[in-house]
């Protein structure tokens, strides 16, 4: 019997500020000592009062409006009770009945086909802290406390890994673009909760029992959970057995899933109005400026992109890496006209990032201008210079001190790259090539690749100021006269 998944996702991503949600200590707490960014309002000491992160509010209005949730003109929050040793106040400042944004939807592509995944909530809360395990020690460090922490959640919308996967890539494309956070899921700035059962092929409905595995931090990871989830449940059932409702964590980052506990409902967290902190409401003019300050979304962008010509591989590279395509977007600003398009991308795709990584940087990076990007291909399109040459510059450009380097164009003049356009002084090198290799030249027919190795020493002997196809139809004339 074959069984497929059924998966609903909840989504923590830590939004970037400055401060943290309800207190002005500082955010920025990866790779610092531990127990160094905390406050009286990250432990909930008495006295102490949380103050909301206005930006924190705004990013999450923001995001919401992007995965096109209905926002919640009047909201507030709720403290969420539970008892862990990471939670020092007992209770978390969370979000109930009233949600920065609701029902919203994510549209994806799997294949040729596109669906759209719904959203039934979005709201705000602290994060909490971070345990630490050593043999029969725990031990604790609270400068995670407090981090200003998106919450989604998913309808159970997914019948397959692919969906899911898609998904998590989308959102946080969608997440990078609005600038709510870096997602940079190995500092632990995304994370995800799966929900997931199996039902028989052709089986309508939901089926009676849902597994929670909690904080996977890398889409790899998660797809490898969901492959193990579905193996280890479509088992457990082939066998008649019956699965109840838990709560399973990681052994991990091998996928395989462990028993943790039963799994809580709403009423085990006993929600009440957060006393010290008094309802929100947004203004429709609140939520309008916001509005006009959306970016490019990543579904607008591909489909700007699909529209000049590129590729979809090529679009998706230029997506996925927001900053290679803004770099991208700031070439076309010099090009022309967008009829180019595709020729640029083709640099950018595969040679100036094969460059930068070869040179540890990225598009982050203070690179070569986009008008020097520009100049080179032009001149390469030309046949004023070779695609080798092009190359050569851009490397230079990209190892030398900004303040040290000069332009494309000066680096090129000033070495004298321009190629040779004279007939007379390439014919010139094709004799001394001639001369030089009477062997090679005797033993062609045996050899294929002598033309190529003739080709190689022109180029040599001009400093690859001729080009290439030139010198090779000079060379064919040659031999053939």
């Amino acid at each position: 019997m074959k069984y497929l998944p059924v998966v609903g996702l909840e989504i923590h991503l830590q939004v970037k500020t400055k401060t943290k949600m309800f207190s002005r200590v500082n955010a920025e707490y990866f790779n610092e000592a531990p127990n160094t960014h905390i406050d009286p309002v990250s432990f909930g000491l008495p006295g102490a009062l949380p103050v909301p992160n206005k930006t924190a509010i705004e990013k999450a209005v923001r995001l919401a409006l992007a995965l096109n949730c209905k926002i919640n003109k009047k909201i507030h929050f709720d403290r969420k009770n539970y008892f862990y040793p990471d939670l020092p106040k007992g209770y978390q400042i969370s979000q109930f009945d009233k949600p920065i944004g609701e029902n919203g939807f994510v549209e994806i592509e799997v294949g040729d086909d596109s669906r759209r995944i719904r959203l039934t909530r979005l709201h705000i809360e602290e994060d909490t802290g971070k345990s630490l395990h050593s043999g029969n020690e725990t031990l604790l460090d609270y400068n995670k406390s407090g981090i200003p922490l998106v919450e989604m959640v998913t309808e159970p919308d997914f019948e397959s890994v692919e969906e899911v996967l898609a998904f998590a890539k989308r959102l946080r494309q969608i997440v990078r673009y609005t600038g709510t956070s870096d997602a940079e899921m190995q500092k632990g700035q995304m994370r995800f909760e799966l929900n997931i059962s199996v039902r028989k092929e052709g089986e309508k409905g939901l089926p009676n029992y849902k597994v929670e595995v909690k904080n996977i931090g890398s889409i790899s990871v998660l797809e490898k959970v969901m492959n193990y989830e579905i193996e280890r449940q479509s088992a457990l059932l082939e066998k008649g057995e019956e699965i109840k409702n838990q709560t399973r964590g990681l052994k991990d980052m091998t996928g395989v899933t462990l028993f943790q506990r039963g799994k809580e409902s709403s009423d085990d967290y006993r929600y009440f109005p957060e006393p010290d902190i008094p309802p929100i409401t947004f203004s429709d003019e609140y939520i309008s400026n916001i509005e006009k300050s959306m970016p490019e979304l990543p579904n607008q962008r591909l489909e700007r992109y699909l529209n000049l010509g590129l590729e979809l591989e090529q679009a998706d590279n230029f997506i996925e890496d927001k900053a290679r395509g803004d770099y991208f977007d700031s070439v076309l600003k010099v090009a022309s006209d967008d009829s180019e398009a595709k020729e640029i991308s083709k640099w950018i795709n595969t040679d100036l990032t094969g460059i930068l990584v070869k040179n540890n940087k990225d598009y982050n990076s203070d690179i070569l201008s986009a008008s020097d990007l520009y100049y080179l291909i032009k001149m390469a399109k030309e046949k004023k210079i070779t695609v080798a040459i092009a190359k050569s510059v851009i490397e230079e450009i990209i190892k030398q001190d900004k303040s040290e380097s000069g332009s494309a164009e000066q680096i090129i003049n000033e070495k004298g790259l321009i190629q040779i356009q004279d007939d007379s002084e390439i014919e010139q090198f094709i004799q001394e090539v001639v001369d030089e290799n009477a062997k090679v030249i005797t033993d062609m027919e045996k050899n294929p690749n002598a033309l190529k190795f003739l080709v190689g020493q022109v180029m040599r002997k001009s400093k690859g100021r001729v080009n290439p196809q030139t010198a090779e139809e000079k060379l064919v004339q040659k031999l053939n006269s």
